[in-house]
C-alpha cells in the first residue's frame, strides 16, 4: 500500500510555549478536489496503536513538508492526537535544539505558515453517494506522520481547517489513488465534450431534414434562414464547452505523461 498525503488549509494556533495545534484532518462530507471524504472513526485504530507505542518512547513525528530525507526536517512530536466530532485535532511541540524547527516555529508564530498535511495508508475506502455525487470515502486510515507545509491545493481556509489535495511522500510521482482520481476527472470531462458535440451534430441533422418546402413567412435575412439567434448562441456555448473540457483533458493527460 503506497504512502499518501493530504493536506488542510487551517489556521493553526500556537501557545506561548511553542505547543502547536489545529485539524490535521476533518471529517466534512463534501469532497475534496480530489473526491475523497474521510470517516469518523477512520483514526481510532491508527491513534490506538500509536499510543500503545507511546509506552516505547515512540511518537507521531512532526515534519517539514513531508521530508523524510533531511533529519533537521524531523521538526518535533505529536504530544496528543484525538478525534473530536470535527477531525483529528492534533498538539505538537517543536524540537528545542533543532534550528529547523525553531524557524518554522518563527514562522507559524508569525502567520506565515499555517497549514496541516499527513502522510497515511488506506486500510479501508470505498464508494459512497453523496448529495448526487460519488466520493471516495476513507474509513480506515494508517498515521504515519503530521506535516506543517506551505501550500495546499485547496485554498479555502477556514479558521479550523478544509481539506485540501493528495499527493505522494516521494518527490516526482504521484500515488496511484491521485492518478486514478485524474483519470476520473479526464473520463468526466470527455463525457462532457463527447455531449457537447452530440448537441452539435443532433443540431446539423436537424437543419438537414427536409421540411416541406421554404416557409412564406421566413426572414430571408436570418442566417442559414432557419437557425435563429437563441439557436446559434446556444450552439456556440456547445462548442466553447467542448473546447474547454477538450483543454481540460490535454493539460490533465499532458501532467500524468510528463511522469
Amino acid at each position: 500500500m503506497p504512502t499518501k498525503i493530504k493536506s488542510y488549509a487551517i489556521a493553526t494556533q500556537m501557545s506561548a510555549d511553542g505547543i502547536v495545534e489545529g485539524y490535521a484532518a476533518t471529517f466534512d462530507r463534501t469532497p475534496d478536489s480530489y473526491g475523497d471524504v474521510i470517516a469518523k472513526g477512520a483514526f481510532a485504530r491508527t491513534l490506538g496503536e500509536w499510543h500503545a507505542k507511546e509506552g516505547e518512547g515512540l511518537s507521531i513525528p512532526l515534519l517539514y513538508a513531508h521530508n523524510t530525507d533531511d533529519a533537521l526536517h524531523n521538526i518535533g512530536r505529536v504530544t496528543e492526537a484525538h478525534e473530536d466530532e470535527k477531525g483529528l485535532f492534533v498538539h505538537a511541540e517543536f524540537d528545542a535544539d533543532n534550528p529547523t524547527a525553531q524557524y518554522v516555529r518563527k514562522l507559524v508564530a508569525e502567520g506565515r505558515l499555517y497549514q496541516f498535511s499527513f502522510a497515511y495508508a488506506i486500510r479501508d475506502a470505498g464508494e459512497v453517494q453523496l448529495n448526487g455525487r460519488m466520493a471516495y470515502e476513507l474509513r480506515d486510515l494508517d498515521l504515519y506522520e503530521v506535516s506543517l507545509v506551505q501550500i495546499p491545493a485547496n485554498q479555502n481556509a477556514v479558521v479550523t481547517g478544509i481539506k485540501s489535495d493528495t499527493a505522494e511522500v516521494k518527490a516526482g510521482r504521484r500515488n496511484s489513488k491521485a492518478d486514478a482520481d485524474e483519470l476520473r476527472s479526464i473520463r468526466e470531462w470527455a463525457s462532457n465534450i463527447t455531449n457537447a458535440i452530440d448537441g452539435l451534430l443532433a443540431d446539423e441533422v436537424d437543419a438537414d431534414e427536409p421540411d416541406g418546402g421554404p416557409d412564406p413567412d421566413a426572414n430571408s435575412e436570418e442566417p442559414d434562414g432557419a437557425k435563429g439567434e437563441e439557436q446559434k448562441a446556444r450552439e456556440t456555448e456547445e462548442l466553447e464547452s467542448a473546447k474547454k473540457y477538450a483543454a481540460a483533458v490535454l493539460a490533465a493527460t499532458t501532467t500524468l505523461t510528463k511522469e
